[in-house]
């Protein structure tokens, strides 16, 4: 996919700071390491693994040496109101500078795909938890937060699932659609702070998150749906949020961007 930078601005991100959480592996770390390319600061977020996110860091850091470093690692549970406005915090203190992008990736599904009927409620409330709560929990402090007066972006990441609706992902679509309502609705309360809210909801990529507890069948029944015959790839949708976190998307706002090579 083309490049979002262009010659007249090769680095449209350049001295902003972009919070991007669950970066530590899959789509959030591709994302991360595009907006990088792009000349964003970066806050790498995770829970677990914090060798995971030090390489992520380490990889921007290296690939783009300064006085200061470029990315900074931040262990933060999106679904906890305080451990949020730590990471928010920490973004801010860690580049002495307001926050101008919001990318929430981080995201949960239940492997075992079961029909409603059949999902317990412990895997519903863990969905919903990360999934929409960590999410309405982000965009809040996001809008209260971000840059005002140009150049503030909250992206969160969504899903295709919302519009294809397939059986085994009940309570994951429901999670995902909450964040679409939400995200429209959030476009129009930010009028007049320079701020855009979108969501970009990618198809099936080729993800831990994907594969796990698939089937070769499944995952080819996946493929044979797609008009490209193939499965996403993180490196299909970096591009996607890279533009929705530049001026250049500026006019584009309250928008469901699917990303999935025609699969819906």
């Amino acid at each position: 996919m083309a490049s979002t930078t262009t010659s007249t601005n090769p680095l449209p991100l350049k001295d902003r700071v972009a919070i991007v959480t669950g970066s530590s592996r899959g789509m959030g770390r591709v994302i991360a390491t595009h907006l990088a390319e792009l000349g964003a600061k970066l806050v790498i977020n995770y829970t677990s693994s914090s060798e995971q996110a030090d390489r992520v860091a380490t990889q921007i850091n290296t690939r783009y040496p300064g006085d200061s470093p470029r990315a900074v690692t931040v262990k933060a549970d999106v679904s906890d109101p305080a451990q949020v406005k730590l990471l928010f915090d920490s973004a801010e203190q860690a580049f002495g500078s307001e926050i101008h992008v919001l990318v929430n990736s981080a995201g949960v599904l239940d492997p075992k795909y079961p029909k409603i009927a059949d999902t317990s409620l412990e895997d519903f409330d863990r969905i919903f938890s990360v999934n929409t709560r960590g999410a309405f929990l982000c965009a809040k402090e996001a809008a209260n937060r971000l840059k005002r007066g140009g150049g503030g972006r909250i992206i969160l990441l969504s899903s295709s699932m919302v519009a294809a609706l397939r059986p085994g992902f009940g309570a994951y679509a429901a999670s995902k659609a909450a964040i679409e309502a939400m995200i429209k609705i959030m476009a129009k309360e930010l009028k007049g702070a320079g701020i855009t809210a979108n969501c970009v909801a990618p198809g099936p990529i080729a993800t831990e998150m994907f594969f796990a507890g698939k089937s070769e069948e499944m995952v080819q029944r996946v493929i044979d749906e797609c008009p490209h015959n193939r499965l996403g790839q993180s490196d299909d949708v970096a591009p996607v949020v890279g533009f929705s976190a530049t001026d250049a998307s500026d006019w584009v706002n309250g928008q469901i961007i699917r990303v999935n090579g025609g699969y819906v």
